[in-house]
């Protein structure tokens, strides 16, 4: 893996940037570069406090690297609609949203960012797999529902223990060979190291004209001048030197730290806003004899009160070239808003008035929630193991090891008058005047950041998709960006444009 050193002798533009960047994830990544390829005059400077880059939560270590598509993950279609049949409506639309991400990494591909993909995506089948005939009913309508749609006309379901053992043997071993199961299977799916494709672009930005990134350098405050730009107070954590940069954009993409700044910021959109951080454990195998066993993601039922990122899967997971099996995550209290370079006092923190009846509600309504977080701190290794064999029944406790992921920072705001909801998946908060954008929440947001980023862009920086040469610029780099390809008028324009990124990225 490649690491950039923190540089003490970090020489600043003279320059301010018209964009300035919080954070080197996937979001800050996502955005520097597209910004870049959409308009190659800007100037645009990037600041991580970590000593690399993408080191929290778009680290591979602390990402489950599924590629979210909606073709396994049962917990985005947990509904039966009105004829009891289960709605895939979520699955249909997170999966249209992958095919962005794919449309842009393929385009960092053509343009150099990237040079090598193998080296952040890798073709790897998506499996949802379920146990007792409750679950058997509920995926077989799932099946049937979503293999009506284009998107997923080539998933495939069975009930046939042999074929389940060919797709994924681990999953058969040991099991009672009375216990109803079912699983569906699409070849389709990926693996993504979304920590290295940041890392790549982050580094190819530092390199463009009037562009600077930088690790080691922490913002400690916002403000917004008279002239409507902003005064960025940034310090060196090498040399503890501060410096203030102004900027006419800002992008707050530093994942769990993200709402602090924001509230830094002052602007009236983020009253209200609080965080609910959620830990994470995995259970870790490599064994090459045990990975050589399961070449897929499996995914399961979520277990009663778990939050959505805590449904259980086993994952080959392919990390820096090295080929593991994560099994998780488990889920964990914890009051840190970032995993490596967090405080215990963060949550504390970030208590305001505008936001406490937010927090108090969320802790009296969520109460499942919290019990079923601190249960899961309290675990102990034989009962993780208890859970893995759901899924690995003839798992063998010496062959894994606990390895602590990353922390998410779940967005808590008042809504429909009520207060203290917990959003899952990823929350854009942009002030009134579209000078500072900021990204709350969590999965599954790294595999959706350009459909994400997209709408920081359509918001923030509307003058460059307002002429014809702007928008034909946004549709070479993402070339489905303004039609929708769950049309299904539009079956083969969607399977084109996937044959083109896959191709590009090497998946087929």
């Amino acid at each position: 893996m490649i690491r950039t050193p923190v540089r003490p002798d970090t020489v600043y533009p003279q320059t301010p940037p018209d964009v300035l960047l919080i954070g080197s994830g996937i979001m800050s990544a996502t955005l520097g570069a597209m910004l870049k390829l959409l308009d190659p005059a800007l100037r645009i400077e990037l600041y991580e406090a970590a000593d690399d880059y993408a080191q929290e939560a778009s680290n591979g270590w602390n990402n489950a690297g599924t590629g979210h598509a909606g073709i396994c993950e049962l917990s985005y279609t947990p509904d039966r609609g009105a004829d009891g049949e289960v709605d895939v409506a979520k699955a249909i639309e997170i999966f249209h949203q992958f095919e962005s991400s794919k449309q842009f990494w393929a385009t960092l591909v053509k343009a150099g960012v990237i040079e090598d993909p193998s080296g952040f995506i890798q073709p790897v089948p998506h499996i949802s797999f379920v146990y007792g005939q409750d679950q058997v009913d509920f995926l077989r309508s799932r099946y049937e529902q979503m293999s009506r749609h284009h998107f997923f006309a080539d998933m495939t379901y069975t009930e046939d223990r042999d074929e389940i053992r060919r797709w994924a043997p681990l999953l058969l071993e040991g099991r009672d060979p009375g216990e109803p199961i079912a699983a569906t299977r699409m070849d389709a799916g990926t693996d993504v190291n979304f920590g290295a494709l940041a890392g790549q672009a982050v580094r190819w930005l530092g390199r463009q004209p009037g562009c600077l990134a930088t690790p080691g350098h922490r913002v400690e405050g916002l403000t917004r001048r008279g002239d409507g730009r902003w005064d960025v107070t940034i310090r060196s954590v090498s040399t503890g030197q501060r410096i203030v940069r102004h900027a006419g954009f800002v992008f707050i993409g530093a994942g769990g730290g993200s709402l602090p700044l924001l509230q830094k910021s002052g602007i009236p959109e983020a009253k209200g806003f609080g965080g609910f951080p959620v830990g994470g454990r995995w259970l870790i195998c490599d064994r090459p004899d045990v990975v050589a066993q399961h070449r897929a993601k499996v995914y399961g039922m979520s277990p009663g009160s778990a939050p959505t990122m805590a449904v259980p899967h086993l994952d080959l997971r392919v990390i820096d070239g090295q080929e593991v099996l994560l099994f998780g995550p488990f889920g964990g209290w914890t009051t840190r808003f970032l995993h490596k370079t967090g405080r215990r006092t963060d949550l504390l923190r970030s208590v305001r008035p505008d936001n406490l009846l937010s927090l108090v509600r969320v802790g009296l309504g969520n109460l499942p929630l919290v019990r079923y977080l601190i249960q899961q701190g309290l675990q102990r290794m034989s009962s993780r193991i208890a859970e893995l064999r759901h899924f690995y029944p003839d798992a063998r406790p010496e062959d894994w090891r606990l390895l602590d992921a990353g922390i998410r920072v779940q967005a808590i705001k008042k809504e429909d008058g009520d207060a203290g909801i917990v959003h899952f998946g990823t929350e854009v908060v942009t002030d009134a005047h579209r000078t500072v954008s900021a990204l709350l929440g969590a999965s599954p947001g790294a595999s959706v950041s350009t459909h994400i980023i997209l709408q920081v862009v359509r918001q923030c920086f509307a003058d460059r998709l307002a002429t014809p040469d702007g928008r034909a610029r946004m549709a070479s780099i993402v070339p489905g960006f303004d039609e929708d390809l769950a049309d299904p008028a539009l079956a083969d324009r969607q399977r084109e444009l996937d044959r083109a990124a896959q191709a590009i990225l090497r998946l087929i």
